[in-house]
């Protein structure tokens, strides 16, 4: 059998290309190893060199030892074999550090009596770690000591390793989606964790709210730095105290990016930990196939999120909004819901690139029933969205189904706050009844609705809540015991006040059933419908109603 040929660039023994395996015991816990206390260690070399990690342990005199090592090695010796003239002294040490040794610890007394200066001054050069021990032990003692802690906490980071692979892949078998991956990682590595794409957009992330304004404002700038900084150690690790990047790529194919912020060490290993996040994305992204499922999740997310409040502040969602790619500050935004036929996201996002501009979807409103999108547009500013905007955006987000959608347009807003109440106005807008007699897309403006403006701007204020439960409320009871429609009637009959025909129409009754429930609405009510301020009170109260989405 013909010998194997290895390229000795993947070697996994090089010292240039080792991992750093994060559970293997530091140079300065070896040192405070009750073992080697016992033989009075000086550190002469520090700093920063105690933080390398120490592999195994070697005992040696020789001159040529550097040539027996593999890199991460704590070398125990006397001194006794070593070069005496300085300049091969110093050599000697430069051989050491450019084997990769994480240690060097000289007992003195049996050769030396003490260190000598060059030893000092080319460990402190080469960034070595250096230290004597003035006790003499048995160096078989501290191997064993050494060893023992080094093999303890192996054993414990394969079981580590063993139940971090395990778990995403279970996640991955069971398709399940990125942002729940994310937050799998983030809990697992008790850090933020952010999925990005290749143009350094956040897809989806796991951040406490009270980091994300400092975390995603300026995202893009912010993790191209990263990158930039990353290159030089292969694309992964920025720094010890900043951010670990792992891309997502399967089959020659790279999607995006997995970055965990600084946190605690994990046994397995923070870079294991994400890779296995990011095999699991890939699986994940292989089966979606050509279908941005990345993309759905993440806008859907976010738009959930601002819907039901999940956000500390404005200005950490407006960030958040930003790292999404969704443009905010200097933008006039648009709250939509699109109901009757279903929409997808890739389709909303190039219906609002045609326009000049961007758009997140979210799930349909609350307690809404069939098909139907929350959607946040951002238009360049002082952009109209006109009549003709509008139809074309909803025929080209329902794909060929436009004609039979309704689409409901909160009023124009130049910041997330105002988007916010722009997003409620069109779910209030959606939870009307449409037309019967309509044809092509309907189109319902909050501007064109004063009266639901005003109570969507005070729908929390609890006095106007208390009106509209005291005004409805025999209505609400009767309804509920009897699983009647006056709600529904009342509603059709506010909507067409000069015209009870219409309202009956609307409610799908005949005329004689419409009378005999108004009639049944004035009884329990003990009011006259006919009177224009009943009808303007009764109006309010169901609007504020309708905006609780009951």
């Amino acid at each position: 059998m013909p010998d194997r040929r290895e390229d000795p660039t993947i070697h996994t023994d090089r010292p240039g290309a080792r991992r750093v395996d994060e559970s293997l015991p530091t140079v300065r816990e070896v040192l405070a190893l009750e073992a080697v206390a016992d033989g009075v260690p000086e550190v002469l070399v520090g700093d920063d060199a105690l933080s390398a990690r120490v592999r195994w342990v070697h005992v040696s005199d020789s001159a040529g030892v550097a040539r027996l090592l593999n890199g991460g090695e704590l070398l125990l010796s006397t001194g006794s074999g070593w070069p005496s003239d300085p300049a091969e002294l110093r050599a000697f040490i430069g051989d050491l550090s450019a084997a990769g040794l994480a240690a060097l610890v000289l007992e003195l007394g049996t050769h030396y009596r003490y260190t000598p200066a060059v030893v000092i001054e080319a460990a402190r050069a080469h960034g070595l770690a250096l230290a004597v021990l003035h006790r003499e032990l048995k160096f078989v003692t501290l191997t064993e000591a050494i060893h023992g802690r080094i093999i303890s906490e192996q054993t414990a980071a394969l079981r580590a390793a063993d139940e971090v692979r395990t778990r995403f892949t279970a996640l991955a078998l069971r398709g399940s989606p990125a942002d729940y991956i994310v937050t799998q990682l983030a809990q697992t590595l008790a850090a933020p964790v952010v999925l990005e794409n290749l143009a350094h957009e956040v897809v989806t992330a796991e951040a406490p709210l009270a980091l994300q304004e400092t975390l995603f404002s300026r995202w893009e700038q912010q993790s191209r730095a990263a990158h930039r900084r990353a290159a030089p150690a292969a694309g992964r690790r920025v720094g010890e105290d900043e951010w670990l990047i792992i891309p997502v790529e399967a089959r020659g194919v790279r999607w995006g990016h997995l970055i965990a912020l600084p946190g605690p060490a994990h046994p397995a290993g923070r870079e294991s930990v994400l890779e296995q996040g990011a095999i699991a994305l890939a699986v994940g992204r292989l089966a979606d196939g050509d279908v941005d499922e990345w993309g759905r999740i993440g806008r859907r997310r976010i738009m959930d999120g601002l819907l039901s409040g999940r956000f500390a502040g404005v200005a950490g969602a407006t960030a958040r909004l930003e790292a999404a790619g969704l443009p905010v500050a200097g933008r006039t935004l648009f709250g939509l819901v699109v109901t009757g036929v279903p929409v997808s996201a890739e389709a909303v996002d190039a219906a609002a690139t045609a326009l000049g501009g961007r758009a997140l979807t979210g799930s349909a409103p609350s307690r809404y029933t069939g098909p139907a999108a929350t959607i946040l547009l951002s238009l360049p500013e002082r952009r109209r969205f006109s009549d003709d905007d509008a139809i074309g955006f909803v025929r080209a987000a329902a794909e060929g189904a436009g004609d039979r959608a309704v689409l409901s347009i909160g009023t124009s807003a130049s910041d997330l706050d105002t988007a916010l109440v722009s997003l409620q106005e069109a779910t209030d807008l959606a939870r009307g009844r449409s037309r019967r007699d309509r044809r092509g897309t309907e189109l319902r403006r909050a501007d064109e609705r004063p009266l639901m403006q005003l109570v969507t701007s005070l729908r929390d204020d609890h006095r106007l809540v208390d009106h509209g439960e005291r005004m409805l409320a025999p209505l609400i009871d009767h309804d509920l015991a009897r699983g009647g429609d006056l709600l529904d009637v009342l509603g059709a009959m506010l909507a067409h006040p000069a015209n009870r025909t219409a309202a009956a129409s609307a409610s799908h009754l005949s005329r004689s059933v419409f009378y005999q429930r108004i009639a049944l609405i004035e009884d329990l009510l003990g009011v006259d419908l006919d009177d224009g301020e009943t009808q303007a009170a009764l109006h309010v109260a169901l609007l504020v109603r309708r905006s609780a989405g009951r």
